[in-house]
């Protein structure tokens, strides 16, 4: 059967990349099963797709806003008819099962009702002048054209944190989606052309690394927003700070789970399942290392052990399904390696380490659920990112040695502390160095209406979500409206000693 050749979306029109150069994208869990050929853009793609967004950009911008937020909500309302066929897509390209891509899409569709309402909420502030007869207020103004690049593991809500509000500010938008997930993004981007956004105001390119550099490096490209790895990340951050367009990094994460004497512990067992082996532990908020009272320690490993070793894995849209596979082969081969490091340094393999066997798991990149314990802070597998379903344990003798450990890591994304004491939690508030951090939850679970993103090698300030990605999507400006009838002098020209 021949693979489905895609194109991108350019200035409303669906067309052929430029080289005629394609890739392949492969089913991760059934990997003879071909979703289809996409264009490998080059340089000229991006420049019709740029071209096309500053075309776009002063029509675009000068819609009233809350007329903006209609066709967002018109969008919403799309993704939610299409939810179910959104999500098997998903799964059959990425891999996690179909009640988590479920959860994706829903995610996409309360993002777009939220910045539909910002669209009302565009602040500004008054205040008052120093002088009499005057008028002194800010107003915001959309930024131009913003690149997006997006991950593969959450293919249709990370896209939509970045795009939602950046066109609800007025932006026009080029998105490249992950080279594992381009279908996933072309079917977005499909709902927003049968929503009836203008032609040019998200335009979509496909392709890899050279492809995401071309648009980083367009001087025409106003702003950056990136989601994936630090070291891709913090190039893309020079080439931004170079060129001074305005860039949001959303990078690594090694998210710890401190559990402490006084938790509980059937609580803390299904959230470290869901956290450390949802999405096969292919979030940048994983749970990937759990910090355990000794004096709870032996239980809670050995009765978790037990479950994660249950969890059934297999193709996502198969019904049964709890942890489908790994993205690649390459994100494979590097589980693999960790786990072989963590070995070499001395921990203890509990569970898992291995690729399983069995005929639904035969023709995928699938990896067991992997437990280590005897870890110690300053292990690789206990500092570094391994983007897989592996779990390290570190036992410690207090709260005070937890924050400690946790805070270990150049990374600072997402924290849970688990404890009945509310001192103890509001203590962890503010110890744990995290963008985020969840009390009695897992390290997974972010609501599309708060502030998402980290500190240190996490991110770079900004965050996604909420109120604050609005602020990243606007510039601020300052207006002087002065009545009086006469000319007066601010403040170094009017005071005089």
């Amino acid at each position: 059967m021949t693979a489905v050749l895609n194109k991108n979306f350019i200035a409303g029109v669906w067309q052929d990349g430029a080289t005629g150069a394609t890739f392949k994208n492969i089913n991760p869990a059934v990997n003879s099963d071909v979703i289809g050929l996409f264009p490998e853009s080059g340089v000229e793609d991006v420049d019709d797709a740029v071209r096309a967004a500053r075309s776009a950009f002063k029509s675009w911008s000068s819609m009233p806003a809350p007329a903006r937020g209609d066709i967002l909500r018109r969008i919403g309302d799309i993704l939610t008819a299409r939810k179910s066929e959104l999500a098997f897509q998903m799964t059959r390209e990425m891999g996690k099962p179909f009640f988590e891509t479920k959860g994706d899409v829903q995610e996409a569709i309360d993002t777009a009702y939220y910045a539909a309402s910002e669209t009302r909420r565009l602040f500004g502030h008054t205040v008052p002048s120093e002088m009499p007869n005057k008028f002194n207020m800010s107003i915001r103004r959309p930024i131009g054209v913003c690149g997006i690049i997006s991950a593969w593991n959450f293919p249709v809500a990370v896209p939509t944190w970045k795009i939602f509000p950046a066109i609800a500010c007025g932006n026009t938008v080029v998105f490249k989606p992950s080279e594992e997930a381009p279908h996933s993004g072309a079917l977005l981007v499909k709902v927003f052309e049968d929503a009836g956004l203008p032609a040019g105001v998200v335009n979509l390119v496909q392709g890899s690394g050279m492809t995401g550099r071309a648009l980083v490096e367009h001087p025409d490209v106003n702003a950056v927003s990136f989601t994936g790895s630090t070291e891709t990340g913090s190039k893309i951050g020079e080439t931004c700070g170079r060129m001074h367009k305005r860039f949001s990094l959303e990078m690594g994460g090694k998210n710890p789970m401190i559990v402490l004497a006084d938790a509980n512990l059937n609580l803390v067992i299904d959230g470290l399942l869901w956290g450390a082996f949802g999405t096969t532990g292919q979030r940048c908020t994983a749970t990937s290392r759990l910090i355990v009272h000794e004096s709870v320690h032996d239980e809670l490993v050995g009765r978790l052990a037990e479950r994660a070793k249950a969890i059934r894995i297999g193709y996502g849209n198969e019904e049964s399904t709890e942890m489908g596979p790994v993205i690649n082969k390459k994100g494979l081969d590097k589980i693999e390696y960790y786990v072989g490091v963590g070995q070499e340094e001395g921990a203890t393999l509990l569970i898992g380490g291995k690729r399983p066997t069995g005929k639904n798991v035969e023709n995928g990149t699938f990896f067991e659920p992997t437990i280590f314990t005897n870890v110690t802070p300053n292990m690789r597998i206990a500092k570094e990112e391994i983007f897989g379903p592996v779990l390290s344990v570190i036992k410690i003798s207090s709260y005070e040695e937890a924050i400690r450990v946790a805070n270990n890591i150049e990374y600072g994304l997402s924290s849970a502390i688990y404890t009945n004491d509310v001192a103890t939690a509001f203590r962890a508030m503010h110890d744990i160095e995290a963008g985020i951090t969840y009390i009695n939850g897992p390290t997974i679970g972010a609501e599309a209406h708060m502030p998402f993103g980290g500190v240190k090698g996490t991110g770079n300030g900004h965050r996604e979500g909420g109120w604050e990605v609005f602020e990243f999507y606007t510039e601020t400006k300052s207006v002087y409206v002065d009545y009086s009838g006469k000319l007066q002098k601010a403040q170094i020209d009017n005071v005089q000693d």
